[in-house]
C-alpha cells in the first residue's frame, strides 16, 4: 500500500544523521540519565530511611511506590498536554517540577513529608520520561530511527550506575549521606533546563495541527544547519504542504482518548499497554528492592550495595546491544528476544541459592530487561499516529506505572510469605505474559516511515 508523505515527513526522511541530531540525542539522553538517577537512588536510600524513621516493611514499600504514583499522573498528563500544547513545552515544565521537588525532598524530616515530595518529583519524572521519545522520534529518518531511540534510552543505564555509585560511596558514608545524594541528583538538571530553551517544537506535530508556516520555518532552520557538502536540501519555500492547510483547533481530551481505541488502533493500544505493564512491573520489582532483598539474603550493606552496582552496570551493554538490533531485526523482534531472555533469567533468580549465583542471574536479568526497554521506547513512539503519539506513549507509560506502583508494595507484603524465590517466580510469569502480547498483537515497524505505519496499520 503506497503512502503519500506530507511536506514535513518527506523532508525529515531525507535528512542525514547530523550535528543537530547529535545535540538532540545528548539533551534527551541526559534527561533520561537524570530521571533514572533520581529514581534509582531511592533503592539505596530506602534501607537508611527504614532505620532512621523506624518504618515497617509495608511503609517502606509505600515509599518505594509513591514516586510511581507521580509517574502515572505525570506520564498521562504529558501525553495529553503534549498532543494539545506541543512536546517542547511539556518537556520544560516536567524537568522544572522534577528538579524542584527532588531538591526539596533532601530536607525531609518525616516519612509523610518525604512521601508527598516524592509524589511531586514523580510527576515531573514521569512526564519527562514519557515525552522525550515521542518528541525526538519525529526529527529522525526511518533508516536510523530504531538505533537512535534505542541508544537514547541507554542513558537510563548511566543514571542507574551513577545512582549505584552514589549509594555505595555517599549514602553509606554518613548519617546524612542520603540527603547529599538527593541534592546531587537535582542540581545538574539546571544545565538541561538552559539547553532546552533553544529546542524547536516538533514540525510533525505543528503540521498535524495545521500550523504549516511554523513547521516550514523550523524545517528550513534545521536544514540550514546541515553540512551543505553532504546535504543539499530543496528550498522549504518550494515545497507544498499536506492537504488541509488551515490551522486546527485544540483537540479535546475525549477526542484524544477515543483516537486510541478506534478501529485497528485499539489492537495496537492494547498491545502497548500490556507490554508496558508487564515489563515495568518486573523492572521496578527488581530494581527498587534489589539492595534490600540482597541484605535480607544475609549480605551486609557494603556487599549488598557492591553487588547492586555490578547488576546496574549490566544495564549498559543491555541497552546498547538492543539499540544496535533495533534496525537489524526490528523493534518487535528486539523486544521479544530480550523479554524472553528476561523470563529465563528471572526463573534463574528464583532458583539461585548462593550469592554468586544471585549476582550472575541478577546481572543477566538487568541486561535483558534494559535491552527490552531500548526496543520498547522506540516501538511505542512509532506505533501511534502523530496526532495521538504523545497520548499513546504517555498512556502506555502511565499504565506501566501501575505495575511500578504495585510491584514494590507487593514485594513488601508478599516477601514474608513467598520468599526470595517466590518473588522472582512471579516476575517470570509476568514477563512471559508480556512476550505473548507483543508476539500476537504487535505490528512490524522496521524500515517504515511514521506516516506509513499509521496509514497501513490503521487500514488493516
Amino acid at each position: 500500500m503506497g503512502v503519500t508523505l506530507s511536506f514535513v515527513s518527506s523532508r525529515t526522511e531525507s535528512w542525514p544523521y547530523a550535528r543537530y541530531h547529535r545535540r538532540l540525542f545528548l539533551i534527551g539522553g541526559l534527561g533520561y540519565a537524570f530521571d533514572a538517577m533520581d529514581t534509582a537512588v531511592l533503592a539505596f536510600i530506602l534501607p537508611v530511611l527504614r532505620s532512621l524513621w523506624s518504618l515497617s516493611s509495608a511503609q517502606t514499600g509505600v515509599l518505594g511506590s509513591v514516586a510511581y504514583i507521580g509517574f502515572f499522573f505525570g506520564a498521562l498528563g504529558a501525553g495529553l498536554l503534549g498532543d494539545v500544547f506541543g512536546r517542547r513545552r511539556v518537556m520544560m515544565y516536567a524537568l522544572a517540577i522534577y528538579a524542584a521537588a527532588s531538591l526539596a525532598s533532601a530536607w525531609s524530616t518525616s516519612w509523610s513529608m518525604f512521601l508527598v515530595l516524592r509524589i511531586i518529583a514523580g510527576i515531573g519524572t514521569g512526564a519527562e520520561s514519557a515525552i522525550i521519545a515521542p518528541y525526538l522520534v519525529e526529527f529522525v529518518a526511518k533508516r536510523y530511527r530504531g538505533t537512535f531511540v534505542g541508544a537514547l534510552t541507554g542513558f537510563f543505564s548511566f543514571g542507574f550506575v551513577a545512582a549505584a555509585a552514589l549509594g555505595y560511596f555517599v549514602v553509606r558514608s554518613s548519617a546524612e549521606g542520603w540527603r547529599v545524594v538527593l541534592i546531587i541528583t537535582a542540581l545538574p538538571v539546571g544545565m538541561l533546563l538552559w539547553w532546552r530553551r533553544s529546542l524547536d517544537e516538533s514540525p510533525r506535530w505543528l503540521e498535524s495541527r495545521g500550523r504549516h508556516a511554523e513547521a516550514k520555518a523550523i524545517i528550513a532552520k534545521i536544514e540550514s544547519s546541515f553540512d551543505q557538502g553532504t546535504y543539499l536540501p530543496r528550498s522549504a519555500a518550494e515545497a507544498t504542504p499536506a492537504p488541509g492547510s488551515t490551522e486546527m483547533g485544540r483537540p479535546s481530551l475525549k477526542a484524544l482518548l477515543q483516537g486510541l481505541w478506534q478501529g485497528r488502533q485499539a489492537r495496537i493500544t492494547a498491545m502497548a499497554w500490556l507490554m508496558w505493564l508487564s515489563l515495568t512491573f518486573s523492572y521496578y520489582l527488581f530494581f527498587t528492592w534489589i539492595p534490600g532483598l540482597l541484605m535480607q539474603k544475609g549480605m551486609g550493606i557494603t556487599q549488598s550495595f557492591g553487588y547492586s552496582f555490578i547488576i546496574y552496570l549490566a544495564q549498559i551493554p543491555g541497552y546498547f546491544s538492543a539499540a544496535l538490533l533495533n534496525d537489524k531485526i526490528g523493534r518487535k523482534g528486539t523486544i521479544v528476544l530480550y523479554m524472553t531472555m528476561g523470563t529465563a533469567f528471572a526463573l534463574a533468580m528464583a532458583f539461585a541459592r548462593d550469592h554468586q549465583a544471585i549476582l550472575l542471574a541478577g546481572a543477566c536479568l538487568s541486561f535483558a530487561m534494559n535491552g527490552a526497554y531500548a526496543g520498547v521506547y522506540a516501538y511505542t513512539a512509532e506505533i501511534f499516529p502523530t496526532a495521538i503519539r504523545a497520548i499513546g506513549a504517555g498512556s502506555s507509560s502511565a499504565v506501566g506505572r501501575i505495575g511500578a506502583i504495585s510491584a514494590p508494595l507487593l514485594v513488601g507484603l508478599l516477601y514474608p510469605v513467598l520468599g526470595f524465590g517466590g518473588v522472582f517466580a512471579m516476575t517470570t510469569v509476568v514477563l512471559a505474559a508480556g512476550v505473548c502480547a507483543v508476539i500476537v498483537l504487535g505490528p512490524q515497524t522496521k524500515g517504515r516511515s511514521l506516516e506509513a505505519i499509521a496509514a497501513e496499520e490503521g487500514s488493516r
